[in-house]
C-alpha cells in the first residue's frame, strides 16, 4: 500500500510521518517538499533513517497542479497536513492562499480525476471557529464558522475545508486540528507580536504534535485493515483532547513560564494582548476520534516536562532577573508589525478595533493584574463570580441552539431541519425536493442578502458552513449578518456589541480596512 503525506516537514507532518514509516502493510510513503525546504526535507530523513527505503520525496508545491496530479497517483491514501499558519501566513499571505485555497482545490481536482480514487484526509483547524469567550467556551462540528477577521490563514482554510466537503471524492474525512504543542513552538512565538493576540480569558484545548501523528497512522492502520464506511469517511471531527488539556490563553503562558521559575504576570500585563479576536474553544464532541483511534497519551504537564528535559537552557531562566528578561524577550516584540503595540503606534484603527472594540478600549485596559479578570482564577471579564473548574466538565457543556437536534442521526435528518436552519440563519432552503437523511445531495440555499449558494445538507448543519462574503472575497462583515441570523448572533455577540456595524477587509495589498455599514 502506498500512501502521500503532504506537509511532512511541518510539526505534525513530521510526527504522522514517523508513525506512518513504522506500519507494516505501508510499501511506500510520498512526501511532498517546498524546493526550499531542503533543510527540513533532511532533518525528517534523518529522524526516520531506518524506513529511508519507505519514503518517496516529491519536490513541488500544491500550487502546481501538475504537481498535485503526480502525488495522487497509484496511492490509496492521500493525507493533506499542508498549510501556511501564522505567524507566516501573515508575513506571506499569497503563500497561505496558494497552499491553504488554491493547493486543496489542485488537489481534490487530481482526486476527483483519478480513475481509481485515493481516499482523502484533510486537516482544518479550530481557526474555523473564531473568537469564543466563557459565555459560549464548547463547540461541536455543528457551530457556526465565524473566522476572526483579517485573518487570512483561516479566511483560506474555510475556502480549503469547503472545497473537500463539496468535492466529487467518494470517500473523504475532515479532521479539525486544536491548538497544537510541539517542540519548536516557544521558539516560534517568542520570534513575531502574534503571542499578543492569544486573549488571556480564551478557551484553549490543546493536543501535542506526537499525539496527532499517532492520529493520523491509527486511521491508515484501522481503515487499511477493515473499511470504516460512513462511521469516519465523509465526516467532520474535531481533534480534541483531555480534560487537563483545556485550559485558557493566561494559563498557557503561565505553564510555558513556569519552566524559568516564574509566571504569566512576572512577564506580561493585562493590556499586552488583545481581548477578542482570536480563535480557540473547548469541543465538547472532542472525544469521538479518540474513542475510535485511542490516540492521546499525552497531557500539558507531559509535554512541558519533555520540553525542560530537551531544552536545558531554560534553567538559566532561573537565575536572570526577570525584568531582563521582560525586556529582550517580550517586551522587544512590541515592535514586531504583529503587535497591538505597534498598531497602537501606527494608528492602525482596523486591527485595534478588530483585537479590542476600539482605540479607546485599547486605551483603558488595566496596567495591573489586580485590576484585570481572569476566568482562569473564577472571574468573568465584567467581574463576576464562575466556577471555572465546574464550566470546564464536559458534563456541564452549554452549547448553542443549532436550530435542529444535534444528536439526531444522518439518516434521520428531514427537511423540516434544513428549513428550521436556513430560516435561523436569516435565508431559507431553496431546493423543493429533500429525501430524509439524504445529507449529501446539493442543495440550493439563500442567504438574508438574496444570495443563492450550492451545499450539501452536511455542509450547513453537520460541518457550520452558510455562505458570505468570505467564500469569495477577503472581507468580515458579521456585525451587519449577525443582527438577522439568530444562529451567528449566539456566538459573535458574546464578544461584539450590537451596536458595532463595522466591515472588516483586506486590500490588494493585504492592508488592514474598515469601514462602517450604512
Amino acid at each position: 500500500m502506498k500512501v502521500t503525506l503532504t506537509g511532512a516537514t511541518g510539526n505534525m507532518g513530521r510526527e504522522a510521518l514517523f508513525e506512518l514509516v513504522k506500519l507494516e502493510n505501508i510499501e511506500k510513503v510520498k512526501i511532498l517538499v517546498l524546493p526550499d525546504d531542503q533543510k527540513r526535507k533532511n532533518e525528517i530523513l534523518k529522524n526516520c533513517k531506518d524506513y529511508k527505503e519507505k519514503i518517496e520525496v516529491v519536490i513541488g508545491n500544491l500550487k502546481d497542479f501538475e504537481v498535485c496530479e503526480e502525488i495522487v497517483k497509484d496511492v490509496s491514501y492521500v493525507i493533506n497536513l499542508a498549510a501556511v499558519i501564522p505567524p507566516k501566513s501573515d508575513k506571506h499571505p499569497n503563500l497561505a492562499i496558494d497552499c491553504n485555497q488554491i493547493g486543496v482545490k489542485n488537489l481534490v481536482k487530481a482526486i476527483e480525476q483519478c480513475e481509481v480514487q485515493p481516499k482523502l484526509i484533510h486537516t482544518s483547524t479550530v481557526a474555523l471557529y473564531g473568537n469564543r469567550t466563557h459565555l459560549h467556551p464548547w463547540a461541536t462540528a455543528c457551530d457556526p464558522l465565524l473566522i476572526s477577521p483579517l485573518d487570512i490563514y483561516s479566511i483560506t482554510k474555510l475556502r480549503g475545508e469547503f472545497a473537500v466537503l463539496e468535492s466529487e471524492i467518494k470517500n473523504w474525512a475532515v479532521l479539525r486540528q486544536t491548538a497544537m504543542l510541539h517542540t519548536h513552538m516557544l521558539a516560534d512565538n517568542m520570534s513575531d507580536g502574534l503571542m499578543f493576540h492569544t486573549c488571556f480569558n480564551a478557551p484553549l484545548e490543546w493536543v501535542t504534535a506526537h499525539d496527532s501523528g499517532v492520529l493520523i497512522a491509527n486511521i491508515i492502520k484501522k481503515d487499511s485493515t477493515r473499511d470504516l464506511g460512513s462511521k469516519f469517511w465523509k465526516q467532520v471531527f474535531n481533534i480534541g483532547s483531555t480534560k487537563e488539556n483545556k485550559i485558557t490563553g493566561f494559563q498557557t503562558l503561565d505553564d510555558g513560564f513556569k519552566l524559568i521559575g516564574g509566571n504569566a504576570k512576572d512577564f506580561f500585563k493585562p493590556y499586552y494582548n488583545a481581548t477578542r479576536n482570536f480563535h480557540g474553544v473547548w469541543f465538547e464532541d472532542g472525544q469521538r476520534l479518540n474513542e475510535m483511534f485511542d490516540y492521546i497519551s499525552q497531557d500539558m504537564a507531559t509535554y512541558w516536562a519533555q520540553i525542560g528535559k530537551k531544552y536545558w537552557y531554560y534553567k538559566f531562566g532561573k537565575i536572570v532577573p526577570k525584568s531582563v528578561i521582560a525586556k529582550f524577550a517580550i517586551k522587544r516584540l512590541f515592535k514586531d508589525d504583529n503587535s497591538p503595540a505597534y498598531w497602537y503606534k501606527h494608528n492602525d484603527i482596523a486591527k485595534l478595533t478588530a483585537f479590542f472594540g476600539s482605540k479607546e478600549n485599547y486605551e483603558n485596559l488595566p496596567k495591573n493584574w489586580e485590576d484585570f479578570n481572569l476566568y482562569a482564577e473564577n472571574k468573568t471579564p465584567n467581574g463576576e463570580s464562575v466556577d471555572f473548574e465546574k464550566a470546564r466538565d464536559i458534563k456541564k457543556a452549554k452549547l448553542i441552539d443549532y436550530g435542529y437536534d444535534i444528536k439526531k442521526k444522518d439518516s434521520q435528518i428531514t427537511k423540516e431541519d434544513l428549513m428550521s436552519v436556513a430560516k435561523m440563519h436569516g435565508g431559507r432552503l431553496l431546493s423543493r425536493t429533500f429525501e430524509t437523511g439524504d445529507i449529501y445531495k446539493k442543495l440550493k440555499w439563500e442567504t438574508q442578502d438574496k444570495e443563492v449558494f450550492e451545499a450539501t445538507a452536511f455542509s450547513v448543519l453537520r460541518a457550520g458552513h452558510w455562505h458570505n462574503c468570505c467564500y469569495e472575497s477577503n472581507t468580515w462583515d458579521f456585525d451587519r449578518l449577525a443582527k438577522n441570523d439568530k444562529i451567528y448572533a449566539q456566538v459573535w455577540l458574546d464578544s461584539h456589541s450590537e451596536n458595532e456595524n463595522n466591515v472588516y477587509s483586506l486590500d490588494e495589498n493585504f492592508n488592514a480596512q474598515i469601514r462602517t455599514n450604512k
